[in-house]
């Protein structure tokens, strides 16, 4: 069976199965990978970006290795790599999990259980709740949904029409070392600066790829065009700015504005000026345009790996 089918089969099996079961409670492979990643950090932290790059390529170098050697062992049966791919492609995206807990935060907030809200923002993002009212927690869940959608199925799917299932674990591994070590604490600020590069690098062509099929899946085209044309390139992020954007125009609302990380205070641009304020009833239109996004991006993903094995086997027959 030649790749791009294997990768289409697949990955679309692997997204059957987080539609239908989620992430799992227990074993998860990310949070294995997680445990292991804390482990080497115990061993070569120290305030220094050199060995951050060193934890950054352990860890990435291993995972993608393990990957790329149970790819190679399969490879001589299409039912064992479709099934290879389906299962790495289901540990990897959490497009499910994230609507649920996106749900849930709407459900309490609709129901006027603020402080239920409050508990359950950190699953979903690094947020301060207890400096947000309703509307706040509102906006937040909205941006985290839509940075996670890039984050949480279309950069994998990306990379993973690239480079198979190595290329699916590459991601997943380089996205959680930034969420563990990425980020600009006292500790982390030269230790996690590789972690946060190579994410930005991974990051960008999913990034990209989500604000088009935002712009595309959602009820104002035009006005998402608009919003990230205008104002992504005014959020910090470079690859949360154009998701985030695209969003808010697609919704109709503004995200951004002030915000609290870690008790420090952050007052970030406004994105889709022209939109509304975010309401509790955008959470669900948020979840229902990432979910249109995500089956977007498979059938995407699956045309653009269909296109490189063709080009592949053109480049072969003429060397």
């Amino acid at each position: 069976m030649r790749a791009d089918r294997v990768f289409a089969y697949g990955a679309a099996a692997g997204l059957l199965g987080d539609l239908l079961l989620g992430d799992p409670r227990r074993g998860h492979p990310v949070a294995a990978f997680g445990r292991a990643a804390a482990t080497v950090e115990r061993t070569l932290w120290r305030d220094h970006r050199g060995w951050g790059a060193l934890h950054t390529a352990l860890c990435v170098g291993g995972a993608t290795g393990l990957a790329a050697l149970a790819s190679r062992t399969v490879r001589t049966s299409p039912a064992a790599s479709v099934a290879l791919t389906a299962a790495a492609t289901w540990a990897v995206v959490g497009g499910t999990s994230l609507g649920r807990e996106a749900r849930a935060i709407g459900g309490a907030l609709a129901a006027g259980d603020i402080d239920t809200a409050r508990e359950r923002l950190p699953h979903l993002c690094g947020r301060d709740p207890q400096a947000l009212d309703a509307d706040g927690i509102a906006r937040a869940v909205v941006e985290s949904v839509a940075e996670n959608t890039s984050d949480a199925v279309v950069g994998a799917l990306v990379w993973g029409a690239v480079a198979g299932v190595p290329g699916l674990v590459a991601f997943r591994a380089v996205n959680t070392l930034d969420a563990m070590v990425g980020h600009r604490s006292r500790r982390y600020r030269r230790y996690g600066w590789a972690s946060a590069r190579l994410d930005d690098v991974a990051g960008w062509p999913g990034a990209r790829l989500t604000a088009v099929l935002a712009a595309a899946a959602g009820s104002d085209p035009r006005g998402a065009v608009r919003a990230w044309r205008a104002d992504a390139r005014k959020h910090p992020s470079p690859n949360a700015g154009p998701v985030e954007a695209s969003f808010a125009g697609a919704l109709g609302v503004r995200l951004g504005g002030t915000l609290s990380y870690g008790g420090r205070v952050e007052h970030r641009p406004v994105l889709n000026d022209a939109g509304r304020a975010v309401h509790i009833h955008d959470i669900e239109r948020a979840v229902r345009l990432s979910r249109r996004v995500g089956r977007l991006a498979l059938g995407v993903s699956a045309a653009g790996r269909v296109l490189l094995t063709v080009l592949l086997t053109r480049k072969g027959r003429t060397a």
